[in-house]
């Protein structure tokens, strides 16, 4: 094994992370910031991952770019599992890494999830292939996240999955026009299908009134998710869950206010506000 970093560089890593999560505008920063110091640094840089990846996806590079930085980000994966990462977020991970025993899988999980997204053109077969995409891109995530705030427990991974495919299909619910704009459609085609459309064209799509059916469908589905992190959350401390507790609160009540909205605008935004954000983050991150 590649010998520890040194204390300035560790602190230099922390630093960047910390910086990573706190610029990003996040409204979880104030969650991640009632953990105690160890997990707090943890969330940070697993967070700065997170970012790091997600922006490659969605800049404006050209694909074979993106993929490329993708790739490249997968050897760094590698070279964090031999003790030796050359990133400054991939430094701040190889503490995380060792002492909450973080998995390879979940970090890879994520890339895959990103380099689907850096295609020219994004789409959903079926149900199956987005349930896929929502475990890679969001309960990877969560995979990572319930080890730092200390479990590794059959529930807590249940809680991951769960809450990722309800956190995912919510913002998939919120964004369906913003990314039919950039010729990305995760309503899957066999669900657009039943309900009659056959077109492949996503601007067509989220124009067509049909899609309302297909909407609320897939709303009903990240309404069984939420139950389900629920119950899942029921087995585990609660406590110590507390970030992953604020975010279902938060994303419930986008997905609340979607329902109160309905499918038939899709264009109308749905917002919480600051305030209620900061109520939520306070009432359920610290009690």
């Amino acid at each position: 094994m590649a010998p520890a970093l040194s204390d300035t560089s560790s602190l230099d890593a922390k630093a960047h992370a910390e910086a990573v999560t706190r610029n990003s505008g996040t409204s979880f920063y104030g969650a991640m910031r009632v953990l105690p110091p160890h997990k707090r640094d943890g969330m940070y840089a697993v967070y700065a991952y997170c970012r790091k990846i997600d922006d490659i996806a969605d800049n404006d590079n050209p694909i074979a770019t993106k993929i490329g930085e993708l790739k490249e980000w997968r050897t760094e994966i590698d070279r964090l599992y031999l003790g030796s990462p050359v990133t400054p977020t991939g430094r701040a991970l190889l503490d995380p890494v060792r002492a909450f025993d973080l998995r390879k899988a979940d970090f890879l999980a994520l890339i895959e999830g990103m380099e689907i997204d850096a295609q020219e053109r994004v789409a959903m077969p079926n149900l199956a292939t987005l349930e896929h995409y929502c475990d890679c891109v969001a309960g990877a995530v969560g995979m990572l996240s319930v080890r730092i705030f200390g479990s590794d427990s059959v529930q807590a991974e249940e809680l991951a999955r769960t809450l990722g495919r309800a956190l995912q299909l919510t913002n998939i619910l919120r964004d369906v026009v913003e990314d039919s704009r950039r010729n990305r459609l995760y309503l899957p085609y066999d669900m657009l299908k039943a309900a009659g459309i056959e077109s492949d064209d996503p601007g067509a799509i989220v124009k067509d009134p049909r899609v309302q059916i297909v909407c609320a469908n897939l709303a009903r589905i990240a309404d069984n998710y939420f139950t389900a992190a629920q119950n899942a959350l029921t087995h585990l401390d609660r406590r110590q869950m507390r970030p992953a507790v604020v975010m279902m609160h938060v994303y419930r009540g986008y997905l609340d206010r979607l329902l109160l909205r309905g499918w038939s605008d899709l264009e109308k935004p749905v917002r919480i506000p600051k305030i209620q954000k900061l109520w939520i983050a306070v009432r359920y991150g610290l009690f």
